[in-house]
C-alpha cells in the first residue's frame, strides 16, 4: 500500500521513470531515496509515513523559513504531507563529516562557515508558531539516562533523585538568557553539506530541522562542536565559541557557561535516547557512540557551575563501559 503511494507521488509529480537508489537513514522513521533521471537531473524522496508518527509539515514549514532568508534549505519540488511524502532538492553527498575525513585540513574552515551560519541565522527574524524550548522541557529531557540507560543495565536510581537532577537542571538553564532565536537541534557535521559553488551562508546546505524550536543562542554551537558521530579538535571547538562570541558581541565568560549547561543536558538527553533507539526501537548502533557522548557530558560538567549537579550525575551514572554496553544490547528489541 505504502509503495502505491509513493507511485502516485513520483507520477503525480513528473518522476515516475526516475531510478531510485536508497540513501542513508537517521534516528526517526523516515527514509530517504535519491531518484536520477536519464539527463542527470536528481532529486531527493522523502518518505514520512504519518502511521509511524511522522508528519511532515514542521520540514516544510522550517524549509520555507530558511530558504526565504537566503539559506541553502533544500528546495521543495512537490508535496503531499497528507500521505507524508515529499520530493527535495538534492544538494549532493558532500556531508562535512566527510570531506572532513578525507581531508582534515578543511575541518576549520567547514567549523567556520557553519559557526558564521548560526551568527547570521541568531540576527534573523524568527519563523511564527514555533514554541520555546525552555528550561522545564530541557530539564525533563535530561532525565532520560534515568528512563532508559539505567533500566537498560538492569539498575535504577530513587525518584527523589531523579527529581534533584531534574530541578538543579532547571535552575541551571534558567539562569541562562531565555530561549531567543531559532535552534535547528540537529545541527552536526552528518547534517551540514558543502556547497561550494555557493555565497557565503548558503554554502553551508542544511538537513533534519523539522525539530527546529526558539532556544538559547549556545545550544547549536554545542550540537556542531560537541558532536556524538565525530570528533572535533578541542582547539577548533575554542575558536569556533571564540568566533562566535566576536561575531555576536556575547560576553565570552558568559556565553561559555551557557555551552557548558547546554551540553551537559543535551548529552544527558542523547544518553537517554541511544539507549532507547536500542531497546525499544531495534537500533543497537547508536550503542557505540555512548562513549563519546560521554566524554561530552564530563567536559561540561568540568565548568565550575556544575560542579554540584557533577557530583550527583557521576554518583547515579555509570559510565558506558563495553560490559555496561554488551548489558544494553543483550536487551535491544527486534529491529522493526
Amino acid at each position: 500500500m505504502r509503495d502505491a503511494a509513493i507511485a502516485d507521488f513520483l507520477a503525480r509529480a513528473g518522476w515516475a521513470e526516475a531510478r531510485r537508489m536508497s540513501l542513508a537513514g537517521d534516528a526517526s522513521n523516515r527514509r530517504y531515496d535519491r531518484l536520477a533521471r536519464d539527463n542527470g537531473e536528481t532529486a531527493v524522496l522523502m518518505d514520512a509515513d504519518p502511521a509511524t508518527g511522522e508528519d511532515v509539515r514542521p520540514f516544510l514549514a522550517i524549509a520555507r523559513h530558511l530558504s526565504s532568508l537566503g539559506f541553502s534549505a533544500p528546495a521543495i519540488l512537490a508535496e503531499d504531507s497528507a500521505r507524508g511524502l515529499l520530493l527535495l532538492e538534492d544538494l549532493g553527498d558532500d556531508l562535512f563529516a566527510r570531506l572532513a575525513a578525507r581531508a582534515p585540513q578543511l575541518e576549520e574552515p567547514l567549523y567556520a562557515a557553519a559557526t558564521d551560519l548560526l551568527a547570521r541565522l541568531h540576527r534573523a527574524p524568527l519563523p511564527e508558531g514555533l514554541a520555546p524550548y525552555g528550561p522545564a522541557e530541557m530539564a525533563e529531557l535530561g532525565c532520560l539516562p534515568f528512563r532508559w540507560y539505567l533500566p537498560g543495565q538492569g539498575l535504577a536510581a530513587p525518584e527523589e533523585e531523579i527529581a534533584a537532577v531534574r530541578a538543579g537542571l532547571e535552575t541551571l538553564l534558567a539562569e541562562a538568557a531565555p530561549p531567543s532565536v531559532l535552534i535547528l537541534r540537529d545541527y552536526h557535521a552528518e547534517n551540514l553539506l558543502w556547497l561550494p559553488e555557493r555565497n557565503g551562508v548558503a554554502r553551508v546546505g542544511l538537513l533534519d530541522f523539522q525539530d527546529a524550536r526558539i532556544g538559547h543562542p549556545a545550544y547549536d554551537l554545542v550540537s556542531l562542536l560537541q558532536d556524538a558521530r565525530r570528533d572535533v579538535s578541542p582547539e577548533v571547538g575554542d575558536r569556533m565559541r571564540a568566533r562566535y562570541v566576536a561575531a555576536t558581541g556575547s560576553e565570552a565568560a558568559a556565553f561559555d557557561r551557557a555551552c557548558a549547561v547546554a551540553g551537559a543536558q543535551r548529552n544527558l538527553r542523547i544518553i537517554g535516547v541511544f539507549a532507547r533507539l536500542c531497546l525499544r526501537d531495534g537500533k543497537p548502533g547508536y550503542l557505540s557512540m555512548l562513549p563519546r557522548v560521554w566524554g561530552h557530558l564530563m567536559t561540561d560538567l568540568d565548568h565550575p557551575a556544575l560542579a554540584g549537579l557533577r557530583e550527583t550525575l557521576l554518583r547515579l551514572l555509570p559510565p558506558p563501559e563495553p560490559d555496561r554496553l554488551d548489558r544494553i544490547a543483550s536487551r535491544c528489541a527486534p529491529r522493526r
